[in-house]
C-alpha cells in the first residue's frame, strides 16, 4: 500500500509523539488525523535516514530530502541485439519454431543479453515497422490469398471498336508475398476456376490452404463457422489436395494479404499500363506478366531480398506437389428422374438407373461428359450432347420389360387421351410413334394432356385437331395454338383450284382407257 504523503509539520509531530512521548501508533494516528500505516512508514523512513529525537536543525526542504530522496532514473544497459530480419524469416519459415526457442539460442550466444520479456518487446517493436502485408506471420507454403481488383482492364474489339472491361484476378502467398495476376473476361465460375489452375501452375506447387473472399463463385452461402462452398470449387480443392478457408464476412483482416496485394497490383501493374491499348486478353496478360516480373524482383524496403528470393527460399520448398493432370472444369447441378428415368440438362435428356426415380441426384458435367451421382457414387456416365429435345439412353438403365412402370405404357397414355377426344388420342399416338423408345415421348404426352387442366377438354381437342391438320403435332405447337386462341377458328381446308379449259389438258379418266 503506498504511503500517504503528509506535511512536514505533521511529520515532525508524529516523530515527537513517537520518540519523545512514547505514544502508540494508534494514538498518534488519532491525534494527527492520519492512518496508522502512514505513522509506521514515516517512523521507518526517519529511522532509515538516521534521524533521532530531538531532530537536527533542518528546514522543511532539507528534512523532506532526507526522508524522501529522489529515485535514480533507470538506464537500460546496452546489450547486443539479434538480427531481427533473419530471426523473423526463420520464425515464418519453420513450422514449429517459437520466440522462446529463438531467445534461448540468443542467450546461449549472448549470456549478458536481454531477458525474454524485453527480447519479445524489442521484436514486436521491430515487427511493427514492417508493412502490414509483411507484418502478419504466415508459415511457409501455408496460405494463398485470392481476390479480384476493383479496377478493370479495357479490351478493344479491333473489328467493331467495342470496349469490354476485363476483370483482374490477384493471388498472393502469405509468407513470401509472391504475387500472381491475370486478366479474365468475368468473375464467373469458369474464369474463377481457370485462374486458380493457372496460379498453381505459375507457382509450380499448391499451398495448404486458399483464402478467398465470399464471392458467389467461391461460396454458395456465407457463414462464420461453416461456409457452403461451391461444389466445383470444392472439387478443385480436392483435386489439388488443398483446403479452402473463406474469409469471414466483413473481416478484412482475415485477407489483409489479398487487400494489400490488390492495392499493389493496381498501383504498380495496372497504373503503369493505363495508357496502353489492348486488343485481346492474351495481349493484356502478356503486359501484366512483364510488370509482375518487375514487381516480384523489386527489393523490399524493410527486409533484405525480393518476393522472388523469399518465394524460392521460403514458400517454394514447402508447397505441395502439383497433381499429374490439371483440374478440368466441371459444373454441378441437382437433378431428379422423370417417369421415363431421364434427367434434363440444357434441354437434352440423359438416362440413369430407373430404380433411382424420386431420389436426389448430383449431376457433374463438362464440355464433353455428363456424370450422374447418387450418394457420392457414380451411377451413370454419358457423352454430352447439344441436341435439344433428344434423349441419350443406356439400355441397362431401362427396367426389364418396364415392369416397374407398366402403368405408364403407351397404350395407357393413348386411352387416357381418348377420354378427351379422338383428335387428342391421335395426337398422342403420333408423338409416341416418332421415338425409337416410346418412353422418351412420355414427357411430351403428359405435357399435352396436362393442358386440359388449364383450358378444358373441349379446347384441347380442338387444338389437337388443328395441330393434326397443319401437321404440327408437338407439345409446343398445341400450347401455342391454345395461347393464340387458334382453336376457336375453323380448320383450314385444302385449296381447290378450278381446272382451266384447255385442249392439251387431260382429265384423270384419260389414263383409265
Amino acid at each position: 500500500m503506498p504511503q500517504q504523503r503528509v506535511t512536514m509539520r505533521k511529520i515532525r509531530e508524529i516523530l515527537r509523539l513517537a520518540w519523545s512521548c512514547g505514544q502508540s501508533r494508534k494514538a498518534i494516528a488519532k491525534q494527527c488525523g492520519v492512518g496508522k500505516t502512514t505513522v509506521t512508514f514515516t517512523i521507518a523512513r526517519a529511522t532509515a535516514a538516521g534521524l533521532a529525537w530531538p531532530l537536527p536543525p533542518l528546514d522543511d526542504d532539507a528534512l523532506e530530502l532526507r526522508l524522501y530522496p529522489p529515485v535514480p532514473l533507470f538506464t537500460p544497459r546496452k546489450a547486443p541485439l539479434p538480427d531481427w530480419s533473419s530471426l523473423h524469416r526463420e520464425l515464418v519459415t519453420r513450422k514449429d519454431l517459437t520466440l522462446m526457442l529463438l531467445w534461448q539460442e540468443y542467450k546461449a550466444g549472448e549470456p549478458n543479453g536481454y531477458q525474454y520479456s524485453y527480447f519479445c518487446d524489442l521484436y514486436r517493436q521491430w515487427q511493427g515497422k514492417l508493412d502490414i502485408a509483411m507484418r502478419q506471420e504466415h508459415r511457409a507454403g501455408e496460405k494463398l490469398f485470392v481476390d479480384y481488383c476493383g479496377r478493370t482492364v479495357p479490351i478493344v474489339d479491333a473489328s467493331t471498336g467495342e470496349i469490354r472491361e476485363a476483370q483482374v484476378f490477384v493471388a498472393v502467398l502469405g509468407a513470401s508475398n509472391y504475387t500472381y495476376a491475370e486478366a479474365t473476361w468475368s468473375q464467373s465460375l469458369p474464369d474463377w476456376i481457370g485462374s486458380h489452375v493457372r496460379t498453381f501452375s505459375f507457382l509450380g506447387g499448391v499451398p495448404r490452404a486458399v483464402v478467398p473472399d465470399n464471392l458467389r463463385s467461391a461460396v454458395n452461402k456465407a457463414c462464420r463457422y461453416e461456409p457452403d462452398l461451391n461444389p466445383t470449387y470444392a472439387e478443385l480443392a480436392a483435386h489439388y489436395g488443398t483446403a479452402v478457408v473463406p474469409a469471414r464476412v466483413r473481416k478484412p483482416k482475415d485477407k489483409a494479404k489479398a487487400e494489400v496485394g490488390v492495392q499493389i497490383v493496381q498501383r504498380f501493374v495496372l497504373a503503369a499500363l493505363r495508357n496502353r491499348t489492348f486488343f485481346s486478353l492474351a495481349e493484356a496478360n502478356a503486359a501484366i506478366r512483364e510488370r509482375l516480373e518487375l514487381l516480384n524482383n523489386r527489393s523490399f524496403k524493410k527486409l533484405p531480398g525480393t518476393r522472388t528470393s523469399h518465394f524460392l527460399e521460403i514458400d517454394r520448398p514447402a508447397l505441395l506437389p502439383l497433381p499429374e493432370a490439371p483440374y478440368q472444369f466441371a459444373q454441378w447441378k441437382k437433378a431428379s428422374l422423370g417417369i421415363d428415368y431421364h434427367f434434363d440438362l440444357d434441354g437434352h435428356y440423359y438416362s440413369a438407373p430407373y430404380r433411382l426415380r424420386g431420389e436426389p441426384l448430383d449431376v457433374r458435367f463438362t464440355e464433353t461428359t455428363v456424370e450422374c451421382f447418387h450418394k457420392s457414387q457414380r451411377v451413370a456416365s454419358h457423352l454430352r450432347s447439344s441436341v435439344k429435345g433428344k434423349h441419350t439412353t443406356t439400355p441397362e438403365h431401362m427396367p426389364k420389360a418396364h415392369r416397374e412402370y407398366a402403368e405408364w405404357s403407351p397404350q395407357r397414355l393413348i386411352d387416357w387421351a381418348a377420354g378427351t377426344g379422338e383428335a387428342t388420342a391421335a395426337a398422342v399416338q403420333e408423338i409416341l410413334g416418332r421415338r425409337a423408345y416410346p418412353e422418351h415421348a412420355y414427357r411430351s404426352c403428359l405435357g399435352v394432356l396436362s393442358l386440359a387442366k388449364r383450358v378444358g377438354p373441349e379446347r384441347l381437342e380442338a387444338a389437337c385437331a388443328r395441330a393434326l391438320a397443319i401437321r404440327g403435332v408437338s407439345y409446343k405447337s398445341i400450347k401455342s395454338i391454345l395461347e393464340n386462341n387458334l382453336d376457336a377458328k375453323p380448320l383450314p381446308r385444302p385449296l381447290e383450284l378450278p381446272a382451266p379449259a384447255h385442249d392439251n389438258l387431260r382429265g384423270n379418266g384419260y389414263f383409265n382407257r
